[in-house]
């Protein structure tokens, strides 16, 4: 009984101090752009907005419109997918026992690219005014994810350099069938294709944001229901068998809902890459290897960390912008060879 105390007391206290911040970041993000404003007029005009409350007014209707219709949505968006990545890297690293798992890395964001860009080429990204662009973008990051996972499996084991070489090579293959496609198409689809392959967090349409974010908010729920399946597949599958776990049953759920919430994320805003390389890890160190507390802490780090990165790559060159893909990159870049020389091994 002291355990399960301990346990929901630290749950509590990790989950909504990582809220708090959250909160914190999402509200300093609204107030730094093109036009500055007081982070605390940003918060007031933010509090003011949720039913029923109401402040008096200190504010113009301009700061109003700006905070609320142009930086308020992008930062949702950036929470969200930051959220859905770090998760989805959590769970690949956990299913495949695998530190380098990482949904760019695997190639999974590539082929979930793919499967969004051949949805606009087809003309069928949208039918009854309901978008499929995330169903399309869930199936080709499904079946890359299928692929690199046969590649890479030597003798029923899976080793980290053939799971690395395999998501490399189809990472390649993908993004040059995306170039060539590209190249193909014309001006008109050539800067919308752009727009997958190097990331961005302005606001897709409304239809792609709602469909992304519900299938997001699904995945990552029955993923954090799989946690503690999860962790009893950490001690390896004749263990978890022994312990009761239906082994094939949950690896197939934990592989169907990160590819689902990768792929949702890659249609609303394109490859962002090593967001779930770095999250998991840096939170791990924090927190411990328990699902039950990894999962929702890495979301809430994650959803931090893009909002920041998009801050960054919004105002640094102001007002050009830097893709939010080439940030994450040059952070996750150095941190991904970090984690290839600490978990390598001799080839002979």
């Amino acid at each position: 009984m002291k355990e399960i105390w301990t346990y929901r007391a630290r749950w509590g206290t990790t989950v909504f101090g990582l809220l708090i911040g959250l909160l914190s970041v999402a509200a300093l993000a609204c107030s730094i752009g093109a036009i500055r404003m007081n982070p605390v007029k940003t918060f007031k005009i933010l509090l003011d907005a949720l039913p029923g409350i109401s402040l008096e007014r200190s504010w113009s209707e301009a700061d109003r419109a700006i905070i609320l219709f142009v930086r308020a949505p992008r930062v949702m968006m950036g929470a969200v997918v930051g959220m859905a990545l770090s998760i989805a890297g959590a769970s690949f690293q956990s299913l495949l026992r695998n530190p380098l798992a990482d949904p760019y890395v695997l190639g999974v964001s590539s082929g979930g690219a793919l499967g969004a860009i051949i949805a606009i080429l087809l003309g069928v990204e949208s039918l009854l005014g309901v978008s499929t662009l995330p169903l399309f973008s869930f199936t080709g990051a499904s079946l890359t994810m299928l692929m690199v996972y046969n590649i890479a499996r030597v003798g029923g084991r899976l080793p980290s350099y053939t799971l690395l070489l395999a998501g490399v090579i189809v990472n390649s293959f993908f993004s040059a069938i995306i170039m060539f496609l590209i190249s193909v198409s014309g001006l008109t689809h050539a800067r919308t294709f752009q727009f997958w392959t190097m990331g961005d967090l302005n606001l897709p349409s409304s239809s792609v944001a709602i469909s992304a974010s519900a299938l997001i908010l699904i995945g990552s729920i029955v993923l954090y229901g799989m946690a503690r399946d999860m962790n009893l597949l950490s001690l390896g599958e004749e263990s978890a068998a022994q312990l009761g776990v239906n082994v094939e049953r949950s690896k197939l759920i934990v592989f169907v809902m990160a590819s689902l919430v990768t792929g949702a994320s890659v249609a609303s805003c394109g490859m962002i890459g090593f967001v779930g390389l770095i999250i998991p890890h840096i939170t791990r160190m924090v927190v411990g290897t328990d699902q039950r507390v990894l999962m929702p802490s890495a979301g809430l780090i994650g959803a931090s960390f893009l909002v920041v990165a998009d801050t960054f790559a919004r105002t640094v060159i102001a007002p050009s912008e830097i893709p939010i893909g080439v940030v994450t990159a040059i952070c996750g870049g150095p941190f991904f060879v970090y984690l290839l020389r600490k978990h390598r091994k001799p080839l002979m």
